[in-house]
């Protein structure tokens, strides 16, 4: 994937959780942020963030989409609108073996009581594929979730479900830290997301975590890197 037409801004401050306030050339303005997560390690004030203007319509009320953040020497992604678009493209590529050969058949797909973010299909088989977003990093291990999520546990109990159905099942942790080696559920943060983690494996569901790396030129250029081992 490649985003154009960034703009450079220091974070200042963080007033709730879908808007930033920061800093470009000593004006200050708003910026909203599509990630809900604490982002504790990521957002501190003057560090570097990466924007994209975003016309205002309807209800928006800001000129920007905050896309990175600058930490450890890499840009990382904080923008929860780019997952869906950044696991088609992998999943086109054939980037990882378990998905290989796997079309896709429909985005955001409706399951239960929740949207799935990906039917696929291959050879009559079906296949369900939610995807989430990891930027934690604690030395070389990839944490997710940085905040309590009710969703993300009620999706794995949806991919639960679907395996108890005759689907394939899996989940597709996108991990935007490229010193990351190990990813492991949050224990600390949501011990009951960590335990139906474990419980959906036991039942089917893949996991599979995989680092992006980020080159930043006149455009973000993001791919995928790695597949990293999980220790649940």
């Amino acid at each position: 994937m490649k985003i154009k037409n960034l703009t450079l801004a220091n974070f200042i401050a963080r007033p709730n959780r879908f808007t930033v306030v920061v800093e470009k050339d000593g004006y200050k303005f708003k910026a909203h942020l599509r990630d809900p997560g604490r982002l504790e390690d990521l957002l501190n004030p003057g560090n570097k963030l990466l924007l994209k203007y975003m016309p205002v319509s309807g209800d928006r009320k800001t000129l920007f989409d905050v896309i990175a953040a600058f930490k450890d020497g890499e840009w990382v992604i904080i923008n929860s609108g780019l997952h869906n678009g950044l696991a088609n493209e992998i999943i086109e590529s054939h980037f990882i073996k378990e998905l290989e050969g796997y079309n896709v058949v429909k985005r955001e797909y409706s399951f239960g009581k929740s949207r799935l973010d990906f039917l696929l299909a291959r050879d009559g088989e079906k296949m369900l594929l939610e995807v989430k977003g990891c930027t934690l990093l604690k030395d070389d291990m990839a944490l997710f979730p940085d905040a309590p999520t009710i969703r993300g546990k009620r999706h794995l109990e949806e991919l639960i479900k679907a395996t108890e159905l005759g689907f394939k099942s899996s989940i597709l942790f996108l991990i935007f830290r490229r010193k990351a080696r190990i990813f492991s559920p949050n224990h600390t943060t949501d011990p009951k997301f960590a335990e139906i983690l474990k419980k959906s494996v036991k039942n089917g569901v893949i996991v599979i975590p995989i680092t992006l790396k980020t080159k930043l030129n006149k455009e973000l250029k993001i791919e995928p890197e790695k597949r990293i081992r999980t220790i649940l």
